[in-house]
Order: structure tokens, then sequence, then C-alpha cells
């Protein structure tokens, strides 16, 4: 009788040990909050340059994701019309750039070809600004905010690395 009893609660174990074991390899089955939360709108802090992007936030009234993916475009489009020297300066008065480059949306480093005439065509005034619009509509910015951007961005850069940094950024996003 001992045997059967042995023989009985052996396979009982395994059932409930494989239960358990798919439960834990087969996510659907598992509570809703134990899975990874869709990508949340970051706070401020949680921004590459806390600073820097609350500064945006606060003055043209974006999200800090908007604003952080819009200064990493508008630094990735100076980067790319500075020399080394020049660029090494504003990220000098910039915490973060590198974080703040990577948060721009894809697609911003190489921008369709029509974009870049109109940057180079200064299109509406707005110079380069004008060749990264498609990239900044991306995160949802209207117009009018982009067409503010550039001069937000210049200023609040200027706060902090001075009037001839502000310059160098000024002139690279004409």
């Amino acid at each position: 009788m001992r045997t059967l009893v042995v023989f009985l609660a052996i396979p009982a174990a395994l059932a409930s040990a494989q239960s358990t074991q798919a439960s834990a390899q087969n996510p659907q089955s598992q509570p809703p909050a134990a899975s990874a939360p869709a990508a949340a709108e970051p706070t401020v802090e949680q921004t590459a340059s806390p600073e820097l992007v609350g500064q945006l936030v606060k003055e043209l009234s974006i999200t800090p994701g908007q604003a952080q993916g819009a200064a990493g475009t508008l630094f990735g489009v100076a980067k790319t019309k500075l020399n080394a020297a020049e660029f090494a300066k504003v990220a000098g008065a910039v915490p973060n750039m590198e974080g703040l480059l990577k948060a721009a949306p894809v697609g911003s480093s190489k921008q369709p070809a029509l974009d870049l005439v109109a940057g180079q065509s200064d299109l509406g005034g707005l110079g380069a600004v004008a060749g990264a619009a498609s990239t900044l509509s991306k995160l949802g910015l209207k117009p009018e905010t982009i067409a503010k951007l550039a001069p937000t961005l210049v200023k609040a850069v200027e706060s902090k690395g001075g009037a001839e940094v502000a310059a160098l950024l000024q002139g690279a996003l004409k």
C-alpha cells in the first residue's frame, strides 16, 4: 500500500512542478502588474539633461519626452554643421549631451533629401530647423512650437555656456 501512495504522490508532484514551470515560462499567465510597462512619458528628472529639458518644457509647454527628443534632434543638426572643437564647446555647456543625442527620434541623423534642401534654403526663416522639421513632427510638435524651439534652446544654452557658445549653436541652426 505504501508503494501505491508513493507512485501516486510522485506523478502529482511532477504535474504540479510542470504547471509552475509552464506558468513561469508563459508571460501571459502572469498578472499584468508583472509585465513590463508600456513606454511611459519620462518626467523631467528622468531625462538626459533635466535642467535644459525643464526649461524647454516650461517655455514651450511641451512634454519632457518631446523636449528631450527635440533638443537631441537640434543638437544633432548642430553637430553636423559645427567642427569638432566648436561642438565640444556647445556640448560642454550641456550636461549629458550624449544622452540627448540618443533621445532624438530615429531617422534624425539621415534626413530625407527634401528636408536637407529645405534647411539649406532657409525655408520660412527656420534654416536648419526646417531641415529637421519632419523629425521634430515625429515627436508630435506643432509647427508653431518647432518655430520657437531653436531660439528657446539657444537661450537655454546661453544661460549655461555664455554668449559665445550660444552664438555657435545659433549659427549652426540657421
